[in-house]
């Protein structure tokens, strides 16, 4: 147990002494930067997804009928 809390005071000593923390605005920009991508890619994914599911429906009918 003593090994468990040695470690854990360790890495919060690193974390406070060694770690360089970015600015809060910085953070704050690359988080829209992060949140605007995260979207356009969920837009672009469902984009894709509605074609194929579209091309596989006509593929579908055109071998039925």
């Amino acid at each position: 147990m003593t090994k468990v809390v040695n470690y854990i005071t360790e890495a919060f000593g690193e974390l406070k002494n060694n770690v360089t923390w970015p600015e809060w605005a910085e953070v704050q920009r690359l988080t829209i930067v992060v949140a605007v991508f995260s979207v356009i890619f969920a837009l672009a994914t469902w984009g894709v997804d509605v074609i194929f599911a579209k091309a596989l429906a006509g593929f579908f009918n055109l071998i039925k009928g």
